[in-house]
């Protein structure tokens, strides 16, 4: 069989059933790439979400929620980026921002 590959290993993640739901879409135009202290992964009881901080921006790389959870993004301006993991009676909310410093922060609640 010419030009075929042999099915030895998964070529990506989508490839794999029991892979756990991602979601990966930077916001259009948000400078990520220069400067900045780089890729940072914030875990947290419902996912964690890795995010790359530039000197003008963050911009979301992964958000892998936790068995039972969902994520949702927003990003309303290029220096926060806020990433919500909902479950049945759980939240957490992972916020990265560069201003005034790059750093995240996560909040868990319970109900």
């Amino acid at each position: 069989m010419t030009g075929t590959p042999t099915p030895s290993a998964p070529s990506s993640p989508s490839a794999k059933p029991s892979a756990a739901p991602r979601t990966a879409a930077p916001k259009p135009g948000v400078d990520c790439q220069t400067g900045g202290p780089g890729l940072h992964t914030v875990p947290s009881q419902g996912g964690k979400v890795t995010v790359r901080y530039g000197s003008r921006g963050v911009c979301l790389i992964s958000a892998v929620p936790s068995r039972g959870f969902k994520a949702t993004t927003s990003q309303t301006d290029d220096d926060t980026l806020t990433v919500t993991f909902s479950g049945s009676d759980h939240r957490s909310v992972i916020t990265a921002t560069i201003d005034p410093m790059a750093k995240a922060s996560v909040r868990e609640t319970s109900f």
